[in-house]
């Protein structure tokens, strides 16, 4: 817009466009359109639901950003209590006496797990977003991760396992947010940097729990194997926890 334009008071072509849009709508007898914010940090496209067309990383503006992040940060979390026990099987398999194939079959569980939830979750965010599917399953996989001091069989290994690994299937909402955030222009490049970044927190996840919680639990147990393994999960079920909060409260579909 010119200056003068400005200060006669001329309106934004975005507002005209939103009061052309919502007159149409009334005038087509077609409920007015709701929209939780009338302007965003980042440039939209309108014509594709106001999904943004740029990425910035170093933004955490709400809700394309935000959304962004929390996306990629609550995978990466999601693969933390999913894989933390993995560093720690030989010392369960020694305490509890199991056999190779019993630790295997609940490595098998756990994936399992994953699988039947994605199925499961692909649908429900069709219907509720991915924000509340998000929070409800990152939360509902901590309470597991932290009841792994109470396994004592194989079976429980494998039972614990497979509800420890419904957090895989934050992947879905994982990619749905970052789908519904991103116009058709860069959405690949969104979808790239949640799903990787996210899928980097199994590699973390084994220098976390293996370099560094579990020596650190150990001196605290004066080298107690048993009493450090048993104990050491509820640290990655407390951050997940606290990080499904913060996901369902500071953030948007």
């Amino acid at each position: 817009l010119h200056l003068s334009q400005l200060s006669a008071g001329t309106p934004h072509p975005l507002s005209n466009y939103y009061q052309n849009r919502t007159v149409k709508m009334a005038e087509d007898g077609a409920p007015a359109e709701y929209k939780k914010y009338s302007e965003y940090e980042l440039n939209v496209d309108p014509d594709q639901d106001d999904k943004a067309t740029e990425i910035k990383l170093t933004s955490f503006s709400r809700p394309h950003m935000r959304a962004f992040h929390f996306s990629w940060s609550g995978f990466f979390i999601a693969f933390f209590i999913w894989f933390a026990i993995a560093p720690l099987l030989s010392e369960i398999r020694d305490d509890l006496d199991l056999t190779k194939g019993e630790v295997w079959t609940s490595s098998i569980v756990g994936v399992g797990g994953t699988i039947f939830m994605r199925f499961l979750l692909g649908p429900f965010c069709d219907k509720v977003g991915a924000r509340v599917l998000f929070a409800v399953v990152l939360g509902a996989a901590s309470i597991p991760t932290a009841c792994t001091g109470l396994v004592n069989s194989a079976t429980g290994l494998a039972i614990l396992r497979l509800f420890i690994g419904i957090a895989g299937g934050t992947f879905v909402m994982c990619q749905y947010w970052a789908s519904r955030m991103f116009t058709k222009e860069v959405v690949g490049t969104a979808n790239a940097l949640c799903g990787g970044w996210g899928n980097l927190g199994g590699g973390v996840t084994q220098l976390v729990m293996g370099s560094a919680l579990f020596p650190l639990f150990k001196v605290i147990y004066d080298d107690d194997s048993e009493k450090a393994w048993r104990t050491v999960c509820v640290v990655p079920s407390i951050v997940a926890a606290i990080h499904a909060f913060c996901l369902y409260k500071f953030s948007d579909d």
